[in-house]
């Protein structure tokens, strides 16, 4: 069943925006991001480079759709209405992408639909910069917040986008987008996980407070979902007010080698951090060992 996904909080359009200092020091921290990249990191206008982010998303996500996860042409109208789109080139080779777009009211918001790094561009940095560039030039232009959604059981996309970023879980979406039979995805529900980025706060890298599961269960945290002996989720208890929810350590390769566990992790984390989250728990934080971290507020 498809759900109505809320609105991101973001400030009223035609506010002042973030002050020259924010915008600054985000502007700083994407330079120095793309120089550690050893990329440039630029906003795309033109048919040519367009067609070429086109191609690379198609091929990232190993697309069965011949136009790929987004057309060049929806990036050209989208880019002309003021939207959002870049590329990471190192020399004249584009290696990564990011694209997004303007949400309700006005410029209040940007939601981030889809970031892609090829390859060859692995292991280098180059999503952060992209994030940094996407950053600096929202805040450039009055907004403060940007949304994107995640595959929840993608551990190395957790990490980066709570820890790395700070970007903060809203809601548990099922089957966002529907099946998109491409090579990541498969035919399998398109659970999300929608988040929300402040730019004007603690954003940028190391914007995430640092989580350590195992000093956290030392502490009374209880796992609610983890990974048994044969690697299918387990439930546990749930009493407690930090709770602790697993995911696989690779559920795209998990996806190819052994399909049907695969399958059965998504219906778990639905019914657990999806659940615990539509009570109204927050996710805090992730660590990179596998661990979403949830708390009960203290009057649930």
């Amino acid at each position: 069943m498809n759900e109505r996904v809320p609105r991101i909080p973001s400030a009223p359009a035609g506010t002042d925006g973030p002050p020259p200092p924010v915008v600054a020091r985000a502007e700083r921290a994407a330079a120095e991001a793309a120089r550690e990249a050893k990329a440039t990191v630029r906003e795309l206008t033109e048919v040519g480079d367009l067609a070429a982010v086109s191609a690379l998303l198609r091929s990232v996500w190993r697309s069965e759709r011949g136009d790929g996860p987004v057309p060049a042409e929806l990036l050209r109208a989208m880019t002309v209405a003021g939207n959002y789109v870049s590329g990471a080139f190192d020399g004249e080779e584009l290696l990564g992408a990011c694209f997004g777009f303007f949400g309700a009211p006005g410029h209040g918001s940007l939601h981030s639909h889809i970031t892609g790094v090829l390859p060859a561009g692995l292991g280098r940095g180059l999503g952060l910069a992209l994030k940094l560039h996407q950053r600096a030039w929202a805040l450039r232009r009055g907004v403060d917040t940007v949304s994107w959604t995640f595959d929840p059981l993608v551990r190395r996309n957790a990490h980066f986008n709570l820890a790395k970023l700070g970007a903060r879980p809203v809601r548990y979406v099922p089957d966002f987008y529907g099946p998109l039979h491409d090579g990541i995805n498969g035919a399998e529900a398109t659970d999300r996980l929608l988040v929300a980025w402040d730019l004007t706060g603690g954003a940028g890298p190391g914007g995430g407070a640092p989580v350590d599961a195992a000093a956290l269960r030392a502490r009374g945290a209880v796992p609610v979902l983890s990974a048994g002996a044969d690697g299918r989720p387990v439930t546990g208890a749930d009493g407690g007010s930090v709770l602790l929810v697993a995911v696989p350590p690779d559920i795209e390769g998990l996806r190819r080698s052994d399909p049907a566990l695969g399958r059965a992790w998504r219906p778990a984390v639905r019914e657990v951090l999806g659940g615990l989250m539509a009570e109204g728990a927050e996710v805090t934080g992730f660590d990179r060992t596998g661990w979403y971290v949830v708390e009960r507020k203290r009057d649930s």
